[in-house]
């Protein structure tokens, strides 16, 4: 692949990721209630190509901690400054939302706040904890930042006990300096790595982008370093340039190269895996979240099975069944 640099032109999309703008009553309806209830999603800031389809269906992705992130990663759209007052009536309205849609399963993201001393983990604690006594059979599904230089703030977030706990390393190791300057990715990898070693009932999720230089090897490495991190369930989809200021796209990934990552990954153990060209790392996630509970069922019976196959024979209770046992 080509060194990534920027350029000033955007490369033409081919026709298997061109989607219609969002213009349904659903879709309306949901932008509504999101302003009524001054409420941040990711959908908007960052320019996803699913807003339409999802919102149609009330199925939002809350950004709590305000709409201005303190990182500058060349890929995201989500605006660079400093972070903004920390809002007291968030969680009671995230948890509004939840009712008001009757949603049963929401996912909640954050931006990155270094200028907090913990991250922003205590706004996630609150944010789960109100979702919780409003909706009590609602699951919850976070993607955090990566709480780096914050001592304490991932143990805090665990014990709220999410659902599915998201980071995303979003890239391979080599474009991590140019890509996500302000992030590094093992300690992306080891944060994920902690919270299974934490808490095993939590489902563990992680997503990367292609098209931005990386190679297919460097891919499958990413694979193998989630699987060292037990991580339950890989995302991959293709990276968009938001607009001319951002990182320009290397490649458009065909589609029968997404197919082969996924085989590849559920070769490798994961979970579930979602592999496509719009996939998003919070697109389909409540039926993502019930594939993985399915899978996590049949492992267990699996598990299960092959115990008691590898059991050690009792021979007191084969001499009662086989009057000819020989001993």
């Amino acid at each position: 692949m080509n060194d990534i640099k920027k350029k000033s032109e955007f490369k033409r999309k081919p026709d298997w990721i061109r989607v219609k703008a969002p213009v349904s009553k659903g879709y309306n309806e949901t932008r509504n209630l999101m302003r009524g209830l001054k409420l941040t999603t990711v959908c908007e800031e960052a320019a996803c190509p699913n807003i339409g389809e999802c919102w149609t269906k009330k199925h939002t992705t809350v950004m709590i901690l305000g709409d201005t992130c303190t990182r500058a990663c060349r890929f995201c759209n989500i605006k660079t400054g400093k972070g903004n007052p920390v809002d007291p009536d968030e969680p009671a309205n995230v948890a509004e939302m939840v009712l008001v849609t009757d949603m049963k399963h929401i996912v909640i993201t954050s931006v990155d706040r270094d200028d907090l001393p913990d991250g922003g983990a205590s706004q996630f604690v609150k944010v789960i904890a109100a979702v919780r006594r409003a909706s009590p059979d609602t699951t919850i599904e976070i993607l955090t930042p990566d709480f780096r230089n914050k001592p304490g703030a991932l143990e805090t977030v665990i014990a709220a006990k999410p659902d599915v706990f998201n980071h995303n390393l979003e890239t391979v190791p080599r474009l991590y300096s140019f890509i996500r300057p302000g992030a590094r990715y093992f300690h992306s990898l080891n944060l994920l790595s902690k919270v299974k070693a934490i808490d095993p009932e939590i489902f563990t999720k992680s997503g990367i982008m292609v098209g931005l230089g990386e190679t297919e090897v460097e891919v499958l490495q990413v694979m193998d370093d989630m699987r060292s991190a037990d991580i339950d369930f890989m995302t991959i989809g293709q990276y968009l340039q938001p607009t001319k200021k951002h990182v320009e796209v290397e490649e458009f990934i065909k589609p029968d190269q997404f197919v082969k990552f996924k085989k590849r990954a559920l070769s490798k153990g994961f979970l579930h895996v979602s592999s496509s060209p719009l996939t998003r790392s919070s697109h389909h996630a409540s039926e993502d979240f019930e594939v993985l509970k399915t899978a996590r069922l049949e492992q267990l019976k699996k598990s299960e099975a092959k115990i008691q196959q590898d059991a050690p024979i009792d021979i007191e209770e084969m001499k009662k069944h086989n009057a000819n046992y020989e001993a």
